[in-house]
């Protein structure tokens, strides 16, 4: 009887050891996704990521930034929205041409060529002032006949010798008769000629005008204390004339007085505002009632001026 029961006992120790057991089991499984009961039935297998199953997976080929799959960017040919962004080397960067230093700046363009000095210039100016456009007769007799022609004698020293005519600038200072400008300079000296104000700047002589002053001829008997360091020594047979700019100057005690020309007198330039006038088979070059002939002395271009006579 005692050994039925200690056997029975047993029998109860192993019953309780092995629930103990098999409950252990069970959690562990459930624990590790291995086979515990869930609602719906059956074992499911929950696939976390990172894992071998069929639960949520992670793309193997997806792009990432950094990695070996290439990452475009916008070209410098593409668009960003809808604006293009061009080439941004900045070799092709357009400046305005700014390199090219090739601007049209239009305005007050200034031309220093000395051969067209054409600005602001009215070329009707000293037409209407002839005050030095009377020529003084020479003083030696003409060895040479007059030219004829349409009832006036043109008298000259030397022979026609034609050439083209190229008005000659005399410096940034010097402007031709017409020029107008807004101002003068502080050098600039007022000198009355018969109630008639001028103002004299550097070999160049003005009067007032809307707005300014304007370039004319030198006006006959103005005196002024200086003359420019360029002006020309030239003779007239009988005194020695200063020539500056188509201006005429005679020495008068300490000062310089402006004279009309000269009969023959020869000067190597002459200055913008002439005109080129057509005489028969000659061709002179005009300053008011004033004519200049181109002539050569000693191989030289020069220009005479003319005695020019009514033919009675």
């Amino acid at each position: 009887m005692k050994s039925i029961k200690k056997t029975l006992r047993k029998l109860a120790l192993m019953c309780l050891m092995g629930s103990f057991f098999l409950i252990s089991i069970d959690s562990i499984a459930q624990r590790h996704g291995g086979g515990g009961h869930r609602a719906g039935g059956g074992a499911a297998k929950v696939s976390r990521p990172g894992s071998g199953g069929s639960g949520i997976k992670r793309s193997t080929t997806s792009t990432r930034p950094a990695t070996n799959n290439k990452v475009t960017r916008p070209s410098t040919n593409s668009k960003i929205g809808d604006k293009t962004v061009n080439n941004r080397n900045t070799n092709t960067v357009n400046r305005n041409n700014v390199g090219n230093r090739n601007n049209n700046i239009s305005g007050n363009t200034v031309n220093r060529n000395r051969n067209n000095v054409n600005i602001n210039v009215n070329n009707s100016v000293h037409v209407r002032n002839n005050r030095n456009t009377v020529v003084r007769p020479g003083v030696r007799p003409y060895a040479r006949p007059p030219y004829r022609y349409g009832g006036y004698r043109y008298n000259c020293y030397h022979p026609y010798y034609p050439r083209p005519y190229h008005p000659f600038y005399w410096g940034p200072v010097w402007h031709p008769w017409g020029f107008f400008v807004a101002t003068l300079a502080v050098t600039a000296i007022v000198v009355s000629v018969e109630s008639t104000q001028y103002h004299y700047d550097q070999g160049v002589w003005y009067t007032s005008s809307s707005g300014g002053y304007t370039a004319v001829p030198a006006p006959v008997g103005g005196t002024v204390n200086n003359i420019p360091s360029g002006a020309e020594t030239v003779n007239t047979g009988t005194v020695n004339n200063y020539y500056y700019g188509g201006t005429y100057y005679e020495k008068d005690g300490s000062s310089y007085k402006v004279v009309p020309p000269t009969a023959g007198t020869l000067v190597d330039n002459l200055p913008e505002g002439g005109e080129e006038v057509t005489i028969g088979d000659a061709k002179y070059v005009k300053f008011g009632e004033t004519y200049y002939q181109p002539v050569q002395v000693d191989g030289k271009n020069k220009y005479e001026v003319v005695d020019v006579q009514e033919d009675k």
